[in-house]
């Protein structure tokens, strides 16, 4: 879309606010507010915001940034129609100079996928973010109260039925496509799966799918939450995400290989080699938080082993069935990421990972069919499966060492992230929790 059909599309949805969005370094929503009679000069020369005050953005010397708008992104707000019609448009960011700004999330996707380009492929993604729907009560020891207490595929409540009706239905006011949405294993936890796509657009779209699952609910009272694991001993809510490359020329999915066992490609098992090489460094962009190791724990379907397979759902990369005659639909499922990851950052170092198995002819090893969680310590060994990081510490650990994403995220982005993630482990560290005084205190 160019900037002249934006103001066409503001002129016939009769706009009278435009909402600047762009995410900071951990993929939260940031907005500047325009009246619409601005926008014609937002979409020429962009909107200037101070960006030392935005979290691992720039130093108070160098804060001046600028947005500039991506036409293809306007949006209505559905539900911003009260005291004058909103909608949105969300933007790259730039230095003062006119360059990009290298460290917003949006130009690290932009560079790793037009890396990818010049080698011929397009990198489409098929995320499937889970959350949970609270109410806005809790217990008596302040556990939050699920909106209702159904499980996997359950028909849902009346109430979690309608809110996530009008989610979608926000959601398609977007132009987002939904595939599905179905109740998950935890009370009051749901999933909505989005149609796969070009990683960038799909970025997009798990950002306006947080943004607007979280006001949708808020307009019912409820608080929905995308935090991996909100309750002890519940389910996590994940962000199992399904990949490909496509040739850019021939449109045709390199993943597929008719003769092949799992019908998949040469390129296709470099592809998973290249993550599963990485994927010690990728979890602390994947599994960006503190509370995003209290779901990497046996007994919940999330992944702990560092292993691949098509139908062990105990797999950190998964081969998903699907109908041999539909060839675009080869695909493979990294089910490690959490829903609060950045999925800018996410999807460029997922990319880059890859990209570095087929660069390098890399090979997995044998898929493993059998429950992991099940396999004592001596089959691990045996077997050579590794572990996943156990702590966010961990992970940072082995993302300093990690060249290739150090290189993805680039220094300024890559120094940033580890120091503010870095602070939030400290911070963790010095909490005593109710568990520590329930088990220590009386016996020391």
């Amino acid at each position: 879309m160019e900037s002249k059909k934006v103001l066409e599309h503001v002129e016939r949805d009769k706009i009278e606010f435009i909402t600047l969005q762009f995410t900071d370094l951990l993929g939260v929503i940031k907005e500047v507010i325009i009246p619409v009679e601005k926008l014609n000069d937002a979409l020429a020369d962009g909107a200037w915001f101070d960006g030392s005050s935005i979290e691992g953005f720039a130093r108070i010397q160098e804060s001046d940034l600028f947005l500039k708008p991506v036409p293809e992104t306007y949006a209505p707000i559905p539900w911003l129609t009260e005291d004058g019609k909103t909608a949105r448009l969300i933007c790259d960011i730039y230095r003062a100079d006119g360059k990009p700004f290298e460290g917003d999330p949006r130009y690290i996707l932009k560079q790793a996928a037009a890396k990818a380009a010049a080698q011929g492929y397009q990198y489409n993604v098929g995320p499937e973010p889970e959350f949970y729907l609270f109410t806005t009560e809790a217990d008596g020891i302040g556990t939050p109260i699920p909106i209702d207490r159904d499980s996997y595929f359950d028909l849902s409540s009346h109430e979690g039925y309608k809110v996530i009706k009008r989610i979608i239905a926000a959601l398609e006011s977007f132009g987002i496509n939904v595939e599905a949405s179905h109740h998950e294993v935890g009370f009051g936890q749901y999933e909505i799966d989005l149609r796969y796509g070009h990683c960038l657009d799909i970025a997009d779209k798990v950002v306006t799918l947080k943004y607007t699952t979280k006001k949708v609910a808020q307009m019912h009272n409820l608080h929905a939450t995308f935090m991996p694991k909100p309750i002890m001993d519940k389910a996590g809510s994940g962000m199992h995400t399904h990949q490909s490359l496509f040739n850019i020329e021939t449109k045709t999915n390199v993943f597929y290989d008719k003769d092949d066992q799992y019908s998949l490609s040469r390129i296709a098992y470099n592809f998973i080699a290249g993550q599963m090489k990485h994927i010690n460094a990728l979890c602390a962009v994947l599994c960006p938080t503190v509370n995003s190791y209290k779901r990497l724990v046996s007994g919940f379907e999330a992944p702990v082993y560092v292993t691949w397979a098509a139908m062990n759902r105990s797999a950190l990369v998964r081969v998903p069935k699907w109908f041999r005659q539909r060839k675009e639909a080869a695909r493979i499922e990294l089910r490690c990421p959490d829903p609060s990851c950045n999925p800018y950052l996410a999807f460029a170092v997922m990319l880059q990972a890859g990209m570095d198995g087929i660069k390098n002819n890399l090979t997995p090893p044998d898929p493993v069919e059998e429950n992991v969680y099940q396999l004592d310590g001596e089959s691990l060994v045996e077997k050579n499966i590794s572990v996943l990081p156990t702590s966010l510490q961990q992970a940072l650990d082995e993302l300093k060492k990690d060249k290739l994403i150090r290189d993805v995220l680039g220094e300024h982005l890559f120094e940033r992230y580890v120091d503010v993630k870095t602070k939030e482990w400290y911070e963790f560290k010095k909490q005593v929790t109710n568990w520590e005084i329930e088990t220590y205190l009386d016996i020391f």
